[in-house]
This record gives structure tokens, C-alpha cells and sequence, in this order.
């Protein structure tokens, strides 16, 4: 099954993580489909925190990827902000 998911980057105690479509058995920084956003907590001043690409997000749940709890929140916030 296809899970859009975070997959964790960046330094230690600077947390970056990458939006990404992968299979379910892959790690979690592993192998991955696609990268279709990203999300980073540590975002200051002027920097983005969160960014997805809607028609690809799009895509995927049409063919049936499933969001993780994070995600779907991220995805919920961004959309109740918009």
C-alpha cells in the first residue's frame, strides 16, 4: 500500500522532514515514490514551514495512498489557513 508520509532530515535538534509518497514497508527514511512537499517546525521569520504540491497530493489519494496521522493534520491546518 502507498502511505504519504514524513521522512525525517536534517541536524540533530533541527528537525526537517520531507513529505513523501512510499510504500508502507519501506523505513521511514528509506526508499520512497516521490518527494510532494515538506514540512519544517523550525521554520523563522520569512521561511515557509509547510509546503505541498496539491495536484500531486491530489494524485496519490485518487489512487489510493493513504495519509499518516501527521500528514493529515498538516494537510487540514494548511487548508483551514488557506
Amino acid at each position: 500500500m502507498v502511505v504519504i508520509r514524513l521522512a525525517r532530515g536534517g541536524a540533530k535538534k533541527r528537525p526537517f522532514y520531507n513529505i513523501v509518497a512510499t510504500d508502507s514497508r519501506n523505513r521511514r527514511d528509506g526508499r520512497f515514490i516521490e518527494r510532494i512537499g515538506f514540512y519544517n517546525p523550525m521554520a523563522a521569520g520569512g521561511e515557509v514551514p509547510f509546503r505541498i504540491t496539491a495536484d500531486r497530493l491530489a494524485h496519490w489519494e485518487s489512487v489510493g495512498a493513504q495519509l499518516s496521522p501527521a500528514v493529515a493534520r498538516l494537510v487540514a491546518a494548511a487548508k483551514k489557513a488557506a
